[in-house]
C-alpha cells in the first residue's frame, strides 16, 4: 500500500512534457565539421550499400533464392535502423537546441527496436537456411521454399514488433519529472530511464527478460546450426566443397561476433563501469560503423554477388 501511494503521489508530480532535448555526441565546435563529414560518408555509403543490395537480388533473376532472400531483408533491417537514428543526429550537430516531440521521441525508439531485434533473430534464420542447404541439398528447394521463407520472416519481424512494443511501452509509460534531456543523441532506454520520477526496477526486470529471450534465441540458434553445419561439411569429399563451406560459415559468424558482441557489451555491462558517454560511443559504433561493415562482410567474400554486379 505504501508503495502504491508514493507511485501515486509521483504520478501527480509527473511533467507533461511535449518534447526531449538531445545532449548529443560533442559539445566542441572545432571537431564538429570533420565528424558530420565522417558521419556523413558512413551514412551515405551505408545507405547507398544496402539499397544496392536489395535493388542488385530484387532485379537478378539468380539471386531469387533463400540465401539471398533473408540477406535483401537483412540489408532491410540495416537500412531502416540507421535511417531512424543517423539523419537526426547529423542535423543536430549543427543545432543549437537538439529536440525531438515526445511522440517523435516514441516513434523512433520503437521502429529502433523493431529493425535492431528482427535483424537478431535474422541471423539464426539465415543459419537454419544454410544448415538446410549443406544437410540436405537434394530437399533443399522444397524444404525452404518461397512459402516457408515467407513464413520465417513474418514470424521474425512479428517477435521484433512485439519486443518493440513491450520496450516503448515500459520507456513511455514512465513518470517523467524535473528535466526533459536525454544525456544521448537518439532516444534509447537507460538514458529515458534516468529520468523517472519512481523505482524502475520491474521495468528493468522485464527489459532485460525480453533482450535475454531474443539475444539467448539468436546466439543459441545460430550455435546449433552451426554445429550441425561442421558435421554435414567434415561429411564433403571434396576439399573445395568444405573451403567454400567453411568459408560462409566464418562470414556469418563473423558478422554474429561483431552486432551480437557490441549489443551484449552494451547492454550487460557491470552498473558499476556504466558510462553514458561511453554508451553514447558504443552506440555510434553500432550504428554506424557496424552497420557500414555488415554489406563488406556478405559480399566481398560472395561470387554471386560480384557476378551480378
Amino acid at each position: 500500500m505504501q508503495y502504491m501511494k508514493q507511485r501515486r503521489l509521483s504520478r501527480e508530480n509527473c511533467s507533461s512534457f511535449t518534447k526531449f532535448i538531445f545532449l548529443g555526441i560533442i559539445d566542441n565546435t572545432e571537431n564538429k565539421v570533420i565528424l558530420s563529414t565522417m558521419f556523413l560518408l558512413a551514412y551515405l555509403i551505408n545507405l547507398l550499400s544496402k539499397l544496392g543490395m536489395i535493388t542488385l537480388i530484387r532485379m537478378d533473376l539468380q539471386l531469387h533464392t533463400p540465401m539471398y532472400f533473408f540477406l535483401s531483408h537483412f540489408s532491410f533491417c540495416d537500412f531502416f535502423y540507421s535511417t531512424t537514428t543517423g539523419p537526426k543526429m547529423l542535423v543536430d550537430l549543427f543545432a543549437k537546441i537538439k529536440s525531438i516531440s515526445f511522440c517523435g521521441c516514441a516513434l523512433q525508439f520503437l521502429v529502433f527496436c523493431i529493425f535492431a531485434d528482427s535483424e537478431c533473430l535474422l541471423l539464426a534464420v539465415m543459419a537454419y537456411d544454410w544448415y538446410k542447404a549443406i544437410s540436405s541439398p537434394l530437399l533443399y528447394a522444397v524444404s525452404m521454399s518461397s512459402g516457408v521463407c515467407s513464413l520465417l520472416m513474418a514470424g521474425v519481424y512479428l517477435v521484433g514488433m512485439t519486443d518493440a512494443l513491450i520496450h516503448t511501452t515500459l520507456a513511455f509509460c514512465l513518470c517523467f519529472c524535473g528535466s526533459n534531456v536525454i544525456s544521448h543523441f537518439f532516444c534509447y532506454l537507460p538514458p529515458l530511464f534516468l529520468l523517472s520520477c519512481f523505482d524502475i526496477q520491474v521495468s528493468e526486470l522485464v527489459v532485460f527478460i525480453v533482450f535475454c529471450f531474443i539475444e539467448l534465441s539468436t546466439i543459441s540458434g545460430v550455435l546449433v546450426f552451426f554445429c550441425y553445419i561442421i558435421l554435414s561439411v567434415l561429411k564433403i569429399h571434396s576439399a573445395e566443397g568444405r573451403f567454400k563451406a567453411f568459408s560462409t560459415c566464418t562470414v556469418h559468424v563473423t558478422a554474429m561476433v561483431i552486432s551480437q558482441g557490441t549489443l551484449l557489451f552494451m547492454n550487460f555491462r557491470p552498473s558499476s563501469s556504466y558510462s553514458l558517454d561511453q554508451d553514447k560511443m558504443t552506440s555510434l559504433f553500432y550504428t554506424l560503423v557496424i552497420l557500414l561493415l555488415n554489406p563488406l562482410i556478405y559480399s566481398l567474400q560472395n561470387k554471386d554477388i560480384k557476378e551480378a554486379l
